[in-house]
């Protein structure tokens, strides 16, 4: 299993928010750059960066923080938060970022995953972001009857690089992932999924690499202190090592 960092971007900083309300925004980091540095440093193998402005506003707000990260990190990066057309997916795929995360638009333009995935295979990453199994859009301020899994299943044959999957109830809560919807998830599809929401311990990364999830997201936990990320760093060799055997 896979730990990727996050670092959400909200008026050029590095912040968190609880479930998703803007209002809440704690600012962690003014450079997101030098974020992005320590995170490598530590040795995590990828990053997942959010345009929060972006996902509001349905266009890139923070690409210059996101140019700043690109600038000064190797690490695969994995970008969502206002990318709308293909355009913008062409955009940001040439300058650097190596896989993009598709949730408003997907769910307002579903031809537009295929297209990408045919375009750019295994570097499109569908974006669920779910209250209570139902999918919400634009920076999680509307609210859809569009179930998650089955919408999942729409694109299973089509080349997706994993599934981001984000319990809004949970998200920047600290109250632990919901590990079981997630595993249903990952049961119904072949798509690699990475979970995200509510990570606060290594008990919650011990659970989710023992239902086989292939990622998770760490946000707040880390910034806090509630998770020591060289710790998790050992947690995600060992589960990775067990994967192999």
């Amino acid at each position: 299993m896979l730990i990727y960092p996050a670092i959400d971007l909200k008026g050029g900083a590095c912040v968190r928010l609880l479930r998703g309300d803007m209002a809440t925004a704690t600012v962690h980091n003014l450079d997101p750059a030098d974020q992005a540095r320590r995170f490598q440093e530590l040795g995590f193998r990828w990053l997942h960066l959010v345009d929060l402005d972006g996902a509001a506003a349905g266009r890139a707000v923070n690409d210059e923080a996101v140019a700043a990260i690109l600038a000064t990190v190797s690490m695969p990066v994995q970008l969502g938060g206002g990318i709308r057309d293909m355009a913008a997916i062409e955009g940001w795929l040439a300058r650097g970022i190596s896989r993009v995360v598709l949730g408003t638009a997907a769910v307002r333009e579903p031809g537009l995953v295929v297209e990408a995935c045919r375009a750019f295979p295994g570097r499109i990453v569908l974006g669920l972001d779910a209250r209570a199994g139902r999918l919400a859009v634009a920076g999680w301020t509307e609210q859809s009857e569009i179930e998650a899994i089955a919408f999942a299943q729409r694109f299973e044959s089509d080349g997706l690089a994993a599934i981001v999957y984000t319990d809004i109830a949970r998200d920047g809560a600290l109250s632990g992932p919901n590990v079981a919807a997630t595993r249903v998830l990952a049961a119904a599809v072949s798509v690699p999924v990475i979970a995200s929401g509510g990570v606060s311990s290594l008990d919650d990364l011990r659970e989710l690499a023992a239902e086989r999830i292939a990622g998770a997201i760490v946000g707040k936990a880390f910034y806090t202190g509630a998770i020591n990320p060289t710790a998790a760093l050992g947690l995600e060799v060992e589960a990775l090592e067990v994967g192999n055997a």
